[in-house]
């Protein structure tokens, strides 16, 4: 019997850039940061080393694309025809969330630079509404600086949140315990967050994202 090589085990449809990235996806959003690396992805599409860097040379530049790739799928699917510009800013905002909810690893990524291509498409897709809205244009670098550190806020919560909880941490769970925390803390010291600590047990964090991109715009509206 002849023996199977492995060129010939190996796949034979071509080796694409998108391959690549979609691939990287999977093993980012499987295994973290730490599970991509140029043997996991190529045994993933069981090809070689040098066919992968012929692609994309580095991991840093893998990261970037699936991030970039993540990104733009997300701005993408946000609806074109919404009623207002405050509902496409939100609906922006929302797909974001989503993404960065569904792969939490972009949050790293995009508060890695903040001026990378990933970021500098959300600042474009948010400002692109900006006069729509009335705002005027010497407010308008400040206004959609304003909604992106909001956006990079949320990356840079769902980033840390990957690297300081455990695998399987229910989210309930350690809401619960941090409000009950909250709650033995010295009542005068801290009036407000014994006020608020029934609130953070059992809120929405989709929900409380899109309240605080509503008070950005509302604050736009109020000073046009």
């Amino acid at each position: 019997m002849a023996k199977t090589t492995g060129t010939a085990a190996r796949r034979s449809d071509a080796l694409t850039r998108e391959r690549l990235v979609a691939a990287s996806i999977e093993l980012l959003d499987a295994h973290g940061e730490a599970g991509l690396t140029f043997r996991a992805l190529a045994a993933r599409l069981q090809t070689g080393h040098g066919a992968i860097q012929w692609h994309i040379a580095t991991k840093d530049e893998l990261l970037q694309a699936a991030t970039e790739e993540v990104v733009e799928r997300a701005l993408s699917e946000a609806p074109a025809d919404a009623a207002s510009p405050q509902q496409s800013i939100r609906a922006i905002a929302r797909q974001l969330f989503d993404a960065i909810d569904a792969h939490p690893w972009v949050g790293t990524q995009v508060c890695l630079e903040p001026w990378q291509e990933a970021a500098l498409r959300i600042f474009e897709s948010l400002g692109a509404h900006l006069p729509a809205l009335g705002v005027p244009e010497p407010a308008q670098f400040d206004s959609a600086s304003a909604l992106l550190s909001h956006i990079l806020g949320l990356a840079a919560q769902y980033a840390a949140a990957v690297r300081q909880l455990a695998p399987g941490t229910e989210r309930s769970a350690f809401l619960s315990a941090l409000a009950a925390r909250w709650t033995q803390l010295d009542p005068a010291q801290h009036p407000f967050l014994h006020r608020v600590a029934a609130q953070l047990a059992d809120h929405d964090d989709r929900e409380q994202f899109l309240a605080g991109i509503d008070l950005l715009l509302d604050g736009m509206t109020a000073r046009r």
